[in-house]
């Protein structure tokens, strides 16, 4: 029996059998795989040099279903490693992934600098008459991707860049480990009644949960959101909120875990492999295969938003100050960054009379899938029907489900779901990623998409289901939208199917158009039923969500322009030889995008996972570039009247039809014409973000 057979790992294709996939599999598969793959990649290599010199047409399926197979092998194996590291981390595990990732970027360096396939790629184009225009753009994003990989350059040069791209991967790694470590690492245990004041019982329970779980009595906060963000918003001991807020925002800035380093070398490093391709800095690499044009571009959309949200946030600032005032806080003067949530929520319940966390028990987990489903039913004719037991899991918390045509009843994807907390072993934050793509198997039998939608909810306590906030309800819409982009594809070039080729800062529109829904009327009141009652949500709490929706938008924007102008500059103007620090830097462009001034502990971008160990580096804008597009999509729907039945069935088909379904076989400019009639309007996001008055 081989290693590839006997290895579940290595199986290529299918679900994965997760449990089966032990750190041991992942030192011993790994390597035997790269080891096939490079002799098939030298075995293709060898067969296209010749056809290349007897000057022979090339067909696609000779050079891109081949590439497409190699890929694919490794994206499986690799992706189901990478998959566990993020929501099943151990310490073997771990030492497993940073172990073999250096071989792993190593074989897609190779791949993606492949003279022969390149040249092939180049013969392919020029016979461009032939091919039709998904494989056009498929190709042209081939060619452009191995330029920069690195493909041009020689000798030295090309090993300093592959050297530099593997300790990249290492940094981003290790970066990753440090901020779930530092969350970790951190806990505070309340042990008396007057530590409790004003927490809400759900959080109340899930700190006597966590303290139970540590084996200690009382109440044990940590640094996860579901513990964090609540006791920020509610706890009226404004002593314990700045310790846990100082907690938080300086997290791996120090000992072991200092990020502070590895945030230099990897901007440094990207700077390097930016101007070895050609390029000034790593924004204008970043934005070679985005939607937007230039950093002139991004930057000029900031600072309108930044233009618009400024003074909104000053005044809100302002209304926070006052409303401490009225309660005699001593804070009213100064009021500090650990103040701001406590007083936003009180001011929130003042002015509309709604209390966030009284809401949780009409929004039951299930109730709120429910309300999800019964929405994609409605809108994109898709029956959506639990499956557990049907599909392998990799922890007792997860559900399975599959997507089917409303109409004919085939079956059309599948999809995880992973909802809840783990501090101890699951990253925070929420993501769709892809288990499996739209393809076909050698033998051409059709593959189904499959998608992973990871959240860290609120998670169940007791007898009592995971009771959503209604943050919690917009990421999982928000994660849904990702979800049915991957699953609703009609694209059959792999290479273009789902979210394959799709603009980074288009990617996206559909999850941010997914969020709307969550006011609408007929959805909202249709999953808001209490879980004991069963009664729905009354009519007055529906009104204060809807006056409620903009409460802090300025603030709310302004936070993302700081954040997404910090990413851009840092990437487009940050050298090391500038005279300032990437935190100074920050802290420089704060003095214009934020009302609060960062405390001196602040160190938000030793956890910016986003941009130094995610996909956003130079590309944090892509949130307000995409909710652009987002919020002019739903506006659709509001122009033929939220309560039109027939035409919001309409035009949710059309959304279907387009950009759910089309991939990216089409430059996203063009999707989004096929679906509005038009180009993109920023008037609907300034609208919805309550700014217009601003």
């Amino acid at each position: 029996m081989t290693v590839s057979a006997s290895l579940p790992l290595l199986a290529g294709q299918g679900l994965p059998q997760f449990e089966a996939i032990t750190p041991e599999q992942v030192q011993q598969g790994i390597p035997a795989l790269l080891d096939a793959l490079n002799s098939e990649l030298t075995a293709l290599e060898t067969k296209l040099e010749q056809r290349l010199a007897e000057a022979t047409p090339l067909a696609w399926d000779e050079l891109m279903d081949p590439l497409h197979h190699l890929g694919e092998r490794l994206r499986w194996s690799w992706g189901v490693v990478s998959h566990l590291n993020g929501v099943c981390n151990t310490p073997e595990l771990r030492t497993a992934h940073q172990q073999q990732q250096g071989a792993v970027v190593q074989f897609g360096n190779r791949a993606g600098q492949s003279r022969p396939i390149y040249r092939a790629l180049e013969a392919l184009q020029q016979n461009a008459a032939n091919l039709d225009g998904t494989q056009r753009r498929i190709l042209e994003a081939e060619l452009r991707d191995m330029r920069l990989r690195g493909v041009g350059l020689e000798g030295a040069e090309q090993e300093a860049f592959n050297a530099a791209s593997a300790r990249q991967a290492e940094l981003a790694t290790t970066f990753s480990n440090h901020v779930l470590d530092a969350t970790n690492g951190w806990s505070l245990t309340l042990t008396s009644e007057t530590d409790l004041a004003g927490l809400p019982a759900s959080l109340r329970e899930l700190l006597a949960q966590a303290a139970r779980d540590a084996g200690e009595s009382g109440w044990r906060l940590g640094l996860d959101m579901p513990r964090v963000v609540p006791f920020l918003k509610y706890s009226q001991r404004r002593d314990l909120r700045e310790q846990v807020y100082r907690a938080q925002v300086s997290r791996a800035s120090t000992g072991e875990l200092d990020n502070h380093p590895l945030i230099e070398q990897i901007l440094q490093l990207k700077l390097e492999q930016a101007q070895r391709l050609g390029y000034a800095n790593w924004a204008e690499v970043s934005l070679a295969s985005k939607m937007a044009g230039s950093v002139a571009e991004v930057e000029a959309l900031l600072d309108d938003l930044r233009a618009a949200a400024y003074p909104a946030a000053q005044q809100e600032l302002e209304a926070l100050a006052a409303c401490a005032a009225r309660h005699g806080a001593d804070e009213a003067a100064a009021l500090k960054p650990w103040d701001v949530s406590y007083w936003a929520e009180v001011l929130r319940q003042e002015s509309f009379d709604l209390d966030s966390e009284a809401l949780r028990p009409w929004f039951s987990l299930e109730q709120v899938l429910q309300g999800l489903f019964g929405l994609c039913q409605r809108l994109f004719d898709i029956r959506i029907v639990a499956a557990d037991g049907e599909a392998p899991i990799w922890h007792s918390d997860v559900r399975y489900f599959r997507v089917l045509d409303g109409a004919s009843g085939q079956a059309l994807a599948g999809f995880y779901l992973d909802p809840y907390s783990r501090p101890g072993s699951k990253r925070g934050g929420a993501w769709m990623d892809e288990c499996l793509g739209r393809s076909r198997t050698h033998a051409g039998e059709a593959v189904l998409p499959v998608a992973y939608l990871i959240c860290n909810q609120s998670p169940p306590v007791g007898d009592t289901p995971s009771l959503m906030t209604f943050d919690e309800v917009e990421t999982l819409f928000h994660e849904f939208g990702h979800g049915l982009q991957h699953m609703l594809t009609t694209v059959e070039r792999p290479q273009a199917a789902g979210i394959n080729n799709v603009e980074w800062d288009a990617v996206e529109l559909p999850s941010q158009f997914m969020e709307n829904w969550c006011y609408d009327r007929a959805t909202l009141m249709g999953m808001a039923r209490h879980w004991q009652t069963g009664e729905p949500l009354p009519e007055s709490d529906y009104q204060k969500l809807l006056a409620a929706r903009t409460f802090m938008g300025g603030s709310a924007t302004l936070r993302q322009v700081h954040f997404a102008l910090t990413d851009l500059r840092l990437h487009s103007q940050w050298t090391p030889a500038c005279g300032q620090s990437p935190e100074q830097l920050r802290r420089d462009l704060a003095r214009t995008t934020t009302v609060l001034e960062p405390i001196p502990e602040d160190a938000f971008l030793c956890a910016f996972s986003h941009i130094f160990a995610g996909g956003y580096s130079a590309g944090y804008y892509s949130y307000k570039w995409a909710e652009v597009l987002s919020a002019d999509a739903f506006s659709a729907f509001e122009e033929v009247g939220l309560e039109q039945e027939e035409e919001i069935v309409a035009t949710g088909r059309r959304f279907r039809d387009t950009v759910l379904s089309l991939g990216g076989s089409l430059p996203p400019a063009e999707v989004f014409e096929a679906f509005r009639g038009r180009q993109p309007s920023s008037e609907a996001l300034i609208r919805h973000s309550g700014l217009v008055a601003a």
